[in-house]
């Protein structure tokens, strides 16, 4: 026969409860698993759930430059961007890679430097939240026209009118009378004026009869 052990001294209330038996060839913690134990397989388990369950981190933001012409910064525009991401499959675990067009609406006047965010719209894994995906204006470079804050900055040379073209498209007529290389002058005031500002490109040799042409139009000093 067996060697069994009894164990007594259990109680439940004011009534013993009933004897344990352990027999010695039994897995000696077989008996916890009797009382809902599941000695080092429990702990185990609950470890990975405290993984599988712990909080994800967001990852770093993605950032792209987006130039814009003035045309569409004057007028306002909207701007479709494709991104190619991960995402992940309805089971959580498998990933797949799709395309999605962000739709990005400029307003008008935005500075140079203005972010767009799309929220957590980057790659998705088990692991991780999704990035924000961001864009920043830039001014693309124009052929007349420079921003300066809410300004736009035509350059031009003096001793004539020069027609200044505006980003509406019309033409503007402007004397030349200021004739101080750096001076400027403000027209079409109201969103942001435009500022022609007077650039003068001196020769190094000027013909003798230039120099006559010269003397008729330029004050003397």
């Amino acid at each position: 026969m067996k060697d069994v052990k009894r164990f007594s001294g259990w109680r439940e209330g004011d009534r013993d409860a009933e004897d344990m038996d352990i027999d010695d060839d039994d897995d000696p913690f077989s008996a916890f698993s009797r009382f809902g134990f599941n000695g080092i397989n429990g702990v185990h388990q609950r470890h990975q759930e405290s993984l599988h369950t712990r909080r994800k981190v967001q990852d770093p933001p993605v950032i792209h430059d987006l130039k814009v012409s003035l045309e569409e910064i004057y007028h306002g525009s909207t701007k479709r961007m494709k991104i190619t991401r991960r995402r992940l499959n309805a089971d959580g675990r498998t990933m797949q890679t799709e395309d999605k067009i962000l739709n990005i609406v400029i307003k008008q006047g935005w500075k140079e430097g203005t972010k767009i965010t799309f929220p957590k719209e980057g790659d998705a894994t088990p692991d991780n939240m999704p990035a924000d995906i961001i864009f920043i204006l830039k001014d693309k470079p124009h052929s007349h026209f420079k921003r300066d804050g809410t300004n736009m900055i035509y350059t031009a040379l003096c001793g004539c009118t020069v027609n200044i073209p505006t980003i509406e498209g019309w033409v503007i007529p402007l004397p030349c009378n200021i004739i101080k290389a750096g001076d400027s002058e403000e027209i079409c005031a109201g969103r942001g004026d435009l500022i022609v500002e007077f650039k003068i490109h001196f020769p190094d040799r000027i013909a003798p009869q230039k120099r006559q042409i010269l003397k008729q139009h330029l004050p003397c000093s």
